[in-house]
């Protein structure tokens, strides 16, 4: 033992002294953009220990973009650099000796957060435009409604409505075709041309909207005269790894019906994602003041995916959309001669009421929509990004009349429209104040009118190919001012196949211009083709000033062109659910827009403001109007004709908010609208009158975040309308005043709505309740329709359910 005690002595003696691995040691560096290679102020570096949630230090980088992290000991670490607009990265180190390292981050985080980049892409390419939001929350309240009901909250937005069920967005008097709809990046094909078609959309599947009041946004097209619609999904955390979802449940008392719609959402490891999201609507008849509005229920079906990857340098996504709708078209509406529509207008009253029913009867339209996309993005350092996509779209129609026999339940409509679209788009963004986009983009379009109808087919078959160039450019200086320029280039050609009856063709005058287009004449009727070819240029110039957070000013010009849709070349004949005789005219030729536009923004601590004056010349102005009546052997319907002429369009949008108190705050938007036929100096037809709205808001945070708002909305008449015409009556055989141009009178609407939420262990519940025309107040919008035939909605009473989880 003393032994060994001695041997333990002698080795501690000449063993060499441990030393304590001093802890000095220094990690440096600097944090930069992946685009410009710009330092990156503000970006926060944390230290932990491998595995470990302890936080060791943590610093932020200089105006430079430089970082010091200092008295560190030799080993491994993980570093998390964060920055407030860039994804945070996570990094393995070891650290032997004093250490220097760069991280470069991507500054454009809402691309990667938010799988679809449309907000930051559009605000960088519209600068000068006239844009508008609506958040998710708005478009909840409408989750049993339309996209066009929830795109009025928008100054300058109204509605060209088909009854209840059926609206189409209007943007400064323009609709149709002049507005277009980018559903999660892809342009709405589903025969838009038509005034009782309204956009295919899922409103619960989108949770961002924005409107660009024009067609200063050349990306996505030179042809929107009246504006651009942009439909986001929400965003996808992709950082945030994990399982969670929305549920929405609503319920109505006009219709007695209501809506369920339910997403999950699950992001994976190494930035893949997956996202599922279905809702169903059911609706039966809805109800005005005084009476059921017979037929007019809806069912409806919908369901989305979206499954993809997404990392800073590259990324794909893949996209799939179905939508399924069927509406009745209100029974009373169906009109089996002029002195059916005379009778209509005169009394006041439908001429059909039955009791409520949730049975969709004829009239009623039925249609699907298959949307699919694909699309890579690749990001170049100190360059920019490039995209890459494709979609494809199926539109299939049907129109049931009321028919007997074995025709009973046969469509007296069925059109099948089918699109492809490549496009590839370079943005050049690596210096920030010098912004430059191009792009290309080829589209083929098929439209199949089935000839098993029994009735003459109002659109031909026709394949439609068209092709468009655009470049933009931003430039920026002194953080105040911007400018914005943009030029377009789209070439379209419709080769068509259509049968003219003979007497048709030769009262319209075709046989000069398109005689040698006949490729078959048989006696009563011809089969012509007829090829035509746009060419279209646009360009658009702005500017924006911001001297301050508090106060923006901007300006936009913009000369585009629209080339005539189908509908508006070869309509003709009897179009059931809208109870008219179209007619198109195949000598017109494309619309050409010159809008200015500007806004000037000011706020303060209390108080905001924004005022919009516009004005647009349009150049072959397209419209369609009532011209006469034309007796056909199903009876004495009117005539609609379509024609060009030069329009003037000049209006204002203003909103006032001002918050009176930390919880009382007060909204009021002000809309003019002026139209005016140059050509034949008369007003332009379904322009929307002066409107106004008028909100009191309050909301109380810390009680379960209570939400309450009273609206009070009131519409003028609209004064200029054009002339009514005369028609004959079958029945007394003479000339009567068909007045199918009047305006109804003025109204006053009242709403109101409250909303409380409450936490749950994983997430939290809101409840919601709504109701419009509280006052049960009996009105006629003139942008509907059916003006003619019944009252609008009375009063509705929404209950909603809404799960965060």
């Amino acid at each position: 033992m003393q032994l060994f005690q001695l041997l333990t002595a002698v080795i501690l003696l000449w063993a060499p002294p441990v030393q304590d691995s001093p802890c000095t040691l220094q990690f440096s560096g600097k944090v930069v953009d992946f685009h410009s290679q710009l330092h990156l102020s503000k970006a926060v570096l944390e230290l932990y220990r491998p595995g470990s949630q302890e936080l060791l230090q943590s610093v932020s980088t200089t105006d430079g973009g430089a970082f010091l992290l200092s008295e560190l000991c030799p080993g491994k670490y993980t570093v998390v650099v964060s920055h407030p607009e860039c994804r945070p990265i996570t990094q393995e180190i070891v650290i032997r000796k004093n250490l220097s390292q760069t991280f470069v981050l991507e500054h454009h985080f809402e691309e990667l957060k938010e799988v679809e980049v449309f907000g930051s892409k559009q605000k960088e390419e519209t600068r000068s435009a006239l844009e508008r939001k609506l958040n998710e929350g708005i478009l909840e309240q409408y989750s049993s409604g339309t996209l066009g009901e929830a795109l009025k909250e928008i100054t300058g937005v109204n509605t060209l409505n088909t009854g209840a069920q059926i609206s189409k967005p209007s943007i400064h008097g323009l609709t149709g075709s002049r507005v277009l709809i980018l559903n999660n990046g892809v342009r709405m094909q589903d025969m838009e041309w038509g005034d009782e078609h309204a956009p295919n959309v899922d409103i619960n599947a989108v949770s961002n909207v924005t409107v660009v009041k024009g067609a200063a946004s050349l990306r996505y097209g030179g042809d929107a005269l009246g504006g651009i619609i942009l439909l986001q999904p929400d965003q996808l955390k992709i950082d945030s790894p994990g399982l969670s979802g929305k549920a929405l449940i609503s319920m109505q008392s006009n219709g007695r019906g209501g809506t369920v719609s339910n997403r999950i959402t699950q992001v994976f490891e190494k930035n893949w994602f997956a996202q599922v999201q279905g809702s169903y609507k059911i609706l039966g008849d809805m109800e005005a003041p005084d009476y059921v509005l017979s037929n007019t229920g809806i069912r409806q079906g919908a369901a989305a995916l979206r499954i993809g990857k997404q990392e800073i340098q590259q990324g794909i996504t893949f996209d799939y959309k179905y939508f399924a709708s069927s509406i009745g078209i209100l029974r009373a509406s169906h009109i089996g001669n002029v002195d059916d529509l005379i009778r209509s207008i005169n009394s006041g009253q439908p001429e059909v009421i039955h009791p409520f029913t949730y049975e969709i009867n004829t009239p009623r339209q039925r249609v699907t929509h298959h949307l699919g996309r694909i699309v890579y993005y690749k990001r170049f350092e100190r360059v920019g990004r490039m995209d890459l996509s494709y979609d494809f779209q199926s539109n299939r129609r049907f129109e049931f009349d009321i028919r007997v026999g074995d025709d009973r339940n046969k469509p007296a409509i069925d059109l099948e429209l089918t699109t492809h679209t490549i496009q590839a788009d370079f943005k050049k963004d690596s210096n920030p104040n010098k912004l430059w986009e191009a792009g290309i983009l080829g589209r083929y379009q098929e439209n199949f009118p089935n000839p098993e109808t029994g009735v003459r087919r109002l659109i031909p078959d026709y394949q439609r190919v068209e092709a468009g160039a655009y470049l933009t450019h931003v430039y920026r200086w002194k953080d105040k001012h911007s400018i914005d320029l943009g030029v377009r280039y789209d070439y379209s050609q419709i080769d068509a196949k259509k049968f003219y009856i003979t007497s048709r063709w030769e009262e319209r005058g075709y046989q000069e211009e398109f005689g040698d287009r006949i490729i078959e004449d048989l006696g009563t009727q011809l089969l012509v083709n007829p090829v035509l070819d746009y060419h279209n240029y646009s360009w658009s110039a702005g500017y924006q000033f911001k001297p301050d957070n508090d106060r923006e000013f901007r300006l936009n010009f913009t000369c585009a062109q629209r080339a005539p849709n189908p509908s508006e070349l070869f309509s003709d004949g009897l179009h059931h659910s809208a109870a008219r005789i179209e007619l198109g005219d195949l000598r017109i030729q494309s619309e050409q827009s010159k809008k200015l536009t500007a806004s000037w923004q000011q706020s303060s601590s209390s108080w905001s403001w924004i005022i919009e004056p516009y004005i647009n010349y349009v150049n072959d102005f397209i419209l369609l109007e009532p011209t006469g009546v034309e007796f056909t052997i199903r009876g004495a319907f009117p005539v609609w004709s379509y024609r060009q002429t030069d329009a003037l369009l000049a209006g204002l949008d203003l909103q006032i908010e001002k918050q009176w108190h930390p919880h009382w705050t007060s909204i009021h938007q002000f809309s003019y609208l002026y139209g005016q036929d140059q050509s034949q100096d008369i007003p332009l037809i379904n322009m929307p009158p002066i409107n106004t709205n008028h909100r009191l808001q309050f909301d109380l945070p810390q009680w379960h975040s209570f939400k309450f708002e009273v609206q009070g909305e009131y519409v003028f008449q609209q004064t200029r309308t054009p002339a009514n015409i005369e028609v004959l009556s079958p029945n007394i055989q003479s000339n009567v005043l068909l007045r199918i141009n009047d305006a109804p009178d003025a109204y006053v609407l009242l709403s109101a709505q409250a909303s409380w939420q409450w936490p749950l262990a994983k997430g939290s519940v809101q409840l919601s309740l709504a109701g419009t025309n509280l006052l049960n107040t009996q009105f006629r919008n003139y942008l509907n329709r059916q003006r003619f035939f019944a009252d609008d909605l009375g009063r509705n009473i929404q209950l909603q359910l809404k799960f965060n989880y």
